[in-house]
């Protein structure tokens, strides 16, 4: 039997199309519910929703901040935890340092999902943001299932690392193996030889580093695995975000989008974007796909978008060279490690936006800067959502719009310097252009490392 006609059995529908299922999305399993009681250190005090418990809600908004009106509702049929985590926050709305927004394109069943964790695993000063984008006919609840677990992976390595501080304690022969790994993993703002003070500085990173790789490796292999979401053709893109401090270390899966609003040096607003869209047609993607027998073409009708195929059949044309799930693609060159890089903040940035392509399709990085810098912090994601919505309309009036989510994240420059303990005067990093930055990156190369996954 060939490779179509095993997936044209399993779904009878064409994911170039990206056709989308009705089926009621899943609630989270219990397997979910003991990982996050676990990670809290909560034991069995959680009181399920609508019962009698008095914990704290799970989301922390004032009336004031709920964005659409009315009373707050939980989604139907939610994948999210029936569990109260104080600062876990994925519906539409805002607090202190986010905002976040998501609204249903005209595609179908909304596929795009988002979170924001602050006190990440009660870890003070430790926020978790991320938006994740579904595709395919399970696309929505894959991209649910990311959310919810792969916080609580990632969370679990990080554990682990610091359990076993002593085997990261030789800083040089650390650096070394992680630049073995290849030019995929290369931290945006790496430095070439840090200095004794930025020793320590340096573990956290690469601990940081060396826990996306295997907490997204794991996350695959528990999609892989699922007893009750079909993977095979559908998946999800994943942008994800710790801040710890002044560090920002970034996990990039797809072709979802981190970009920095900070200042030059004449004070203006600008746009420094902090990821790659990982697209098909990416050299280095390319190379990789092409050289697990997977093919990259467009089609006639959309020259400009680069798609993978099966070798011997014109399916499922995924526009993406990486992702969670789409295991019908694993085997040809697509793949779920994802492109780490690292920001240090410095007083000059202001917020990151991080959102699905249904934003950046018809929304320069200039653009969604210029928004979000000109709205108030809790109406932000909304206003920006919103402008992508508009914009879709007005330049391609007779597509659907697509599904749009956003997550901003504010820094507050005086509390974050102030609880930095920076003995040294601290010096703003050069702020290198973006297309020359995006240059230098594709120069070296990327998802060569794949093969040694």
């Amino acid at each position: 039997m060939t490779q179509a006609v095993e997936v044209l059995n399993r779904y009878g529908t064409d994911l170039v199309g990206e056709a989308r299922g009705s089926d009621s999305e899943c609630l989270a399993g219990f397997e979910c519910f003991l990982n996050i009681v676990r990670a809290l250190g909560m034991g069995s005090c959680i009181s399920e929703v609508g019962g009698s418990g008095s914990s704290p809600p799970l989301l922390p908004y004032s009336p004031e901040s709920n964005l659409d009106g009315g009373k707050r509702r939980r989604l139907r049929g939610s994948s999210s935890f029936d569990c109260k985590v104080p600062g876990r926050m994925f519906l539409n709305g805002s607090s202190e340092v986010a905002s976040l927004y998501c609204k249903q394109g005209r595609k179908g069943i909304n596929q795009d999902a988002m979170l924001v964790w602050e006190n990440f695993c009660q870890r003070e000063d430790t926020i978790f943001c991320g938006v994740f984008d579904g595709h395919g006919p399970y696309g929505h609840r894959v991209a649910k299932r990311v959310r919810d677990s792969f916080p609580l992976k990632l969370n679990a390595q990080w554990d682990l690392h610091h359990k076993n501080k002593d085997g990261l304690s030789d800083h040089s022969s650390a650096a070394g193996s992680y630049k073995s790994d290849g030019p995929g993993y290369r931290l945006v703002d790496e430095k070439p030889s840090p200095t004794d003070h930025e020793l320590d500085e340096t573990d956290t990173i690469l601990t940081l580093k060396d826990s996306f790789l295997k907490a997204c490796k794991n996350m695959d292999k528990e999609l892989k695995l699922h007893p009750d979401i079909d993977c095979f053709c559908s998946g999800t893109t994943a942008v994800t975000l710790v801040k710890q401090g002044l560090d920002l270390v970034i996990g990039n899966v797809g072709d979802s989008r981190a970009v920095l609003g900070t200042r030059d040096h004449d004070e203006s607003l600008i746009a420094v974007q902090l990821t790659i869209d990982l697209k098909p047609n990416l050299p280095r993607e390319e190379e990789r796909i092409k050289h697990r027998k997977g093919r990259v073409f467009s089609l006639q009708n959309e020259p400009d978008v680069a798609r993978v195929w099966l070798p011997n059949s014109d399916f499922p044309g995924l526009a993406m060279a990486r992702a969670f799930g789409d295991f019908c693609l694993k085997d040809f060159g697509l793949i779920s490690v994802p492109d780490v890089s690292y920001h240090r903040l410095t007083e000059k940035d202001e917020f990151v936006v991080l959102a699905t392509d249904g934003i950046w399709d018809v929304l320069s990085n200039e653009e969604v800067v210029d928004i979000v810098a000109s709205a108030s912090q809790s109406t932000a994601a909304r206003t920006l959502v919103e402008s992508a919505v508009q914009a879709w309309r007005t330049k391609f009036p007779f597509c659907k719009v697509d599904d749009c989510a956003a997550v901003c994240l504010f820094f507050d420059s005086n509390s974050d310097f102030k609880s930095a303990d920076n003995k040294d005067e601290l010096t703003p990093e050069a702020f290198i252009d973006q297309s020359e930055q995006l240059s230098q990156r594709h120069e070296k190369g990327i998802g060569m490392e794949a093969e040694k996954q």
